[in-house]
């Protein structure tokens, strides 16, 4: 019985100890669990920064949301070109100043579509960023998806350079989003005046370039758009159209209704010719021809007479950029035959493997048997049983 109690009482001091411990124990820190990390998209590069080439702003740029901010005159046209956002911004030099105003297209075609349509013809060219002009204290460029317009308070020789300086870090589209409209590869480049072409993709924008047609005549509701450019020819001035539709069957379409158009303006009184666009009116009706190629539908107006313009129109040809796909030129006969001699060359194949696989595993048989001093058949080997009995 005592040595009972002497366990008893060894076993409650243990236990006790053991409790002790675990409540001083420190505690055990819980796992860890994984992290999500949440990555935002990289924050959109100002339109306008705050200083560059000595003009520092003079107070935070105003954002620009809507077409009708940016521009109330133009902003369907900017609607057509996909204008996005913009910026107002103000910027100060000794006691100079600079307001520049910057509009963003989803692209570089509507950019370079709001610019054509900011510029007059007659504007010098000037060589900041991918296009540019200047009207006396206005200076305009575009530049990626970008058109920027500023207005000094007294312009400078070293106004240009200070413009580059500025195009050099607007941001720039990436991909489809930098080409330029691909309608421009169209229009022939012999006496073409450059600082006169205007690209149009809907009424609106086609009416305020000064558009050749009625807007509703172009077809721009069936996805067409449009570049109207000068050329100085050698009997006169001549404007030159070229309308891109989706299809040649719209174009045939298309051209159908603005011929007859035209034969009815050549047949029209002076009174009619009052609801005609300012640039039909001022043109010899005699010059007045339209072509079509492909899906290109091309109208020549202006003063050159009819031999000129019909040279004119004649260059406007569309080439496609298509890849043929190489078709069969076999016959139905040539594919059977064909696949009958497949067939026979695999039989052939089957079969010599067999006779190989034969000899190879009869001839190892034999070569065996041989060895051990037997007949290379089994057919002369006598087997019988014998039983040992004894009495």
């Amino acid at each position: 019985m005592r040595w009972i109690a002497i366990l008893v009482g060894t076993a409650m001091l243990a236990g006790g100890a053991g409790a002790a411990l675990a409540q001083s124990a420190p505690a055990k820190a819980p796992a860890s669990q994984g992290v999500t990390r949440l990555v935002l998209p990289p924050v959109p590069k100002a339109l306008l920064p705050e200083s560059f080439a000595g003009w520092e702003s003079a107070g935070a740029a105003k954002k620009l949301t809507e077409a009708a901010l940016a521009d109330a005159a133009n902003a369907a046209a900017l609607k057509e070109y996909e204008f996005t956002d913009g910026a107002l911004g103000e910027f100060k030099r000794g006691g100079e100043t600079l307001s520049l105003r910057a509009l963003r297209f989803h692209d570089a075609s509507g950019a370079y579509g709001a610019y054509s349509l900011y510029r007059q013809n007659g504007w010098p060219k000037e060589e900041i960023g991918s296009g540019a002009t200047s009207n006396k204290n206005q200076v305009l460029f575009w530049v990626g998806n970008t058109v920027v317009d500023a207005n000094f308070s007294h312009i400078s020789p070293m106004s240009g350079s200070e413009l580059r300086e500025l195009a050099a870090g607007l941001p720039l589209p990436e991909g489809g989003k930098a080409l330029t409209p691909p309608i421009l590869a169209n229009l022939p480049q012999s006496k073409l005046d450059g600082q006169t072409t205007h690209y149009a993709v809907g009424p609106a924008s086609y009416s305020g370039a000064g558009g050749v047609l009625p807007a509703e005549l172009v077809g721009f509701d069936r996805g067409a758009e449009a570049v109207t450019a000068n050329y100085s020819l050698r009997s006169g001035p001549a404007t030159l159209t070229i309308i891109d539709y989706p299809t040649p069957q719209m174009a045939a379409a298309q051209e159908t209704a603005i011929r007859a158009y035209i034969d009815a303006c050549k047949k029209a009184d002076k009174q009619t010719q009052a609801g005609w666009t300012k640039a039909l009116q001022e043109s010899d009706l005699v010059s007045l021809e339209v072509r079509r190629s492909g899906p290109l539908v091309a109208v020549v107006a202006g003063d050159a007479v009819p031999d000129e313009s019909h040279k004119l129109l004649a260059t406007v040809h569309y080439e496609s950029d298509l890849t043929s796909i190489p078709q069969p030129m076999e016959s139905e006969v040539a594919k059977t035959g064909k696949l009958l001699l497949g067939i026979t060359f695999l039989v052939l194949i089957c079969c010599g493997a067999s006779l190989l696989l034969a000899f190879f595993l009869g001839g190892f048989r034999a070569l065996y048997r041989m060895a051990r001093g037997k007949p290379v058949s089994s057919v002369f080997d006598v087997e019988f049983i014998r039983l040992n009995l004894r009495d």
